[in-house]
C-alpha cells in the first residue's frame, strides 16, 4: 500500500508549509529526509505529486485531488491513536447514565455535548427510570452512573456528588373539579383524597414518602405519562418548576396554591456512583462537568 502513516502526514505537510525545507522544520527531519519520502511515494503511486520545475516544489492536480481525502485518513488516525491512549488512561468503551425522568429536564445535556467533544469514540447511553430503578440499575452495573433525587437514607456502596436542588411545584388541570372546586387554593391536606399521579418506580421500598401524599396514587415511568394524566383531569402531581412553567403560562396547568405552606418542594439532587466499581475516565469526566455546571447556575 502506497500511503502510511508517515509518508501521509510528510505529504500534508509539505502541502501546508510549501516547500520541503519548510516541512522538514515542521517535521523535526531533514529536507532529504522529506524529499526522498515525497519521491518514493510518488513512484509507489507512478503519480506526480509535486511540481518541481520552479524554486518551491509546487502541487499537481493529482496532489489536489488526492489532499480532502487524505486529510479525512488523517483525521481518523489521529482520533484513532487519541481513542487508544484514552483507553489506555482508563476510559470505559461505554458510559451509561440512569436518571430519573423528572430530572429529564435537568441541564446535563451541554455537560455530555463538552464529553462528547473531548471523546468523540466514546459511546454514552442515557436511559430513563423510576429513581429505585435508576439505582438498581446502578448496583446491578447496567449504568456506572445514576441521576437522581437525594435517597432518603444512606448506601455504603454509594458514592455522590450534589448538584444542586431542583424545585418541584404542585400543579393539576383548571379542569380538574377540585380545581373548579376550591378555585385554585387548598390546603396540604385536601390533596391527601385527591388522586396523585406519581413517577415511581415498581418497589415501595424504593418511594420517596416526601413525593407522595395522596391515598391513592397512580403510578408511571415517565414524567410525560404524569404530564399526560395531569392534562387530562385526572390527578394532581409534584413535577419540576422548568417542565411545567410553560403550561402554566399558558394556562393549560395551574399551580395549586397552599393556604398554609409553600406549594414547593425543594429536593436536592445527585449523581451517584458504584464506591466497589473502578470508575472510567468518561464517568470522572461528566461528573466534573455537572460540578462545574451548577457552580455556574448557582446565583451570585
Amino acid at each position: 500500500m502506497a500511503f502510511t502513516s508517515d509518508n501521509l502526514r510528510v505529504f500534508l505537510a509539505v502541502l501546508d508549509a510549501g516547500s520541503f525545507s519548510a516541512a522538514a522544520r515542521q517535521l523535526g527531519r531533514v529536507p532529504s529526509a522529506v524529499s526522498m519520502t515525497i519521491a518514493q511515494l510518488e513512484a509507489e503511486l507512478d503519480l506526480t505529486l509535486f511540481d518541481r520545475s520552479t524554486r518551491e516544489p509546487r502541487p499537481t492536480d493529482s496532489a489536489r485531488a488526492l489532499e480532502p481525502q487524505a486529510r479525512q485518513i488523517a483525521g481518523q488516525w489521529r482520533r484513532l491513536q487519541a481513542h487508544a491512549q484514552a483507553l489506555h488512561q482508563g476510559l470505559e468503551r461505554q458510559l451509561t447514565i440512569a436518571i430519573a425522568p423528572e430530572l429529564l429536564s435537568a441541564p446535563w445535556s451541554q455537560p455530555l455535548a463538552v464529553l462528547a467533544t473531548e471523546y468523540p469514540a466514546l459511546i454514552v447511553e442515557v436511559l430513563s427510570a423510576p429513581q429505585a430503578d435508576a439505582l438498581k440499575m446502578l448496583h446491578s452495573g447496567e449504568a456506572q452512573l445514576a441521576l437522581v433525587f437525594e435517597r432518603p437514607g444512606t448506601d455504603e456502596r454509594e458514592g455522590f456528588q450534589e448538584l444542586g436542588q431542583e424545585v418541584l411545584v404542585a400543579v393539576i388541570s383548571p379542569e380538574h373539579p377540585e380545581a373548579r372546586a376550591r378555585q385554585g387554593s387548598l390546603q396540604l391536606n385536601d390533596l391527601i383524597d385527591v388522586r396523585q399521579i406519581a413517577v415511581a418506580g415498581r418497589d415501595p421500598k424504593g418511594r420517596d414518602p416526601r413525593l407522595l401524599l395522596s391515598r391513592h396514587i397512580w403510578r408511571t415511568d415517565s414524567h410525560l405519562a404524569t404530564l399526560s394524566l395531569v392534562q387530562a383531569g385526572l390527578g394532581w402531581a409534584y413535577l419540576p418548576r422548568r417542565l411545567v412553567a410553560p403550561l402554566v403560562a399558558a394556562g393549560a396547568l395551574a399551580e395549586i396554591r397552599f393556604g398554609n405552606i409553600s406549594n414547593e418542594l425543594r429536593v436536592w439532587v445527585d449523581v451517584v456512583w458504584h464506591n466497589e466499581r473502578p470508575m472510567g475516565l468518561g464517568a470522572q469526566r461528566f461528573i466534573e462537568l455537572m460540578r462545574q455546571a451548577t457552580r455556574e447556575a448557582a446565583p451570585g
